[in-house]
């Protein structure tokens, strides 16, 4: 699904993710774990297509093609999905006609054959996968992220990603801010996402998500680069005893 060899990324002109080959094959979760300023967030933003961080080095392909040569648009349409960890605000477009747009554009990258043009069955869709992730189809006419606490923001990136079914989902710090029932809410429904056909890359400081949401490996992250890398159970250890012995080595 996604192949990193030897990236390089520095945000103007530091050098912040210093060396990262990583491999996620379809339906694997991967979680990377690290300190603050480690370059997690750094790492995914880039994948996505930011334009403040620059590759200076290395490759990243999706499905076998080049990943760098995209747009972040052509990204998404290709099947990638990144939940931030701090969204944004869109004053004035209620998130019903947000997700019918970002609907009928991945539904026409991904899915032509597929018509999508009716906003009475898009209704229908949206109102049962907003009952199934525990959110009143109400919540659909408030604008994006416009007076939302900090658990209905994160639980609105993951009734997105339901709604665009990404093959990959990247997911930076999406735990963070939330109160036990909304971390458990936001967990039930990236693992409802779960298939042969969908992997998830997630970033996070804390194991507590990780006891909702099981990955395959779990890599550390220290200054720039994956220095160490094990299964779930690898989480436990780093809620255990931190980051100090890689922070101390370098």
């Amino acid at each position: 699904m996604l192949q990193i060899t030897d990236l390089h990324i520095s945000v103007d002109g530091t050098e912040i993710v210093k060396g990262v080959d990583l491999t996620i094959n379809a339906g694997e979760t991967h979680a990377i774990m690290g300190p603050n300023g480690s370059g997690k967030s750094t790492l995914v933003s880039t994948l996505m297509g930011h334009p403040g961080y620059q590759v200076t080095a290395g490759s990243v392909t999706f499905q076998g093609e080049n990943l760098l040569g995209k747009e972040p648009h052509e990204r998404a349409q290709a099947g990638m999905f990144l939940a931030f960890q701090y969204p944004k605000e869109i004053a004035g477009v209620t998130l019903r006609s947000f997700l019918f747009a970002a609907y009928k554009a991945q539904m026409a990258a991904r899915h032509p054959e597929i018509n999508v043009a009716s906003p009475i069955k898009f209704k229908a869709l949206l109102d049962e996968t907003m009952r199934a992730l525990q959110m009143d189809p109400a919540f659909a006419d408030r604008f994006v992220n416009q007076g939302f606490s900090g658990g209905e923001k994160k639980k609105a990136e993951v009734l997105q990603m339901h709604i665009v079914q990404p093959l990959l989902a990247l997911m930076d710090e999406t735990d963070s801010g939330l109160d036990v029932d909304a971390l458990k809410i936001v967990a039930d429904g990236v693992n409802a996402l779960k298939s042969p056909e969908f992997s998830c890359l997630l970033v996070t400081h804390y194991a507590r998500i990780l006891h909702y949401i099981h990955p395959d490996v779990v890599h550390v992250m220290v200054d720039g680069k994956i220095i160490e890398s094990g299964g779930k159970e690898f989480a436990l250890t780093l809620e255990q005893e931190g980051y100090g012995k890689w922070k101390d080595e370098r």
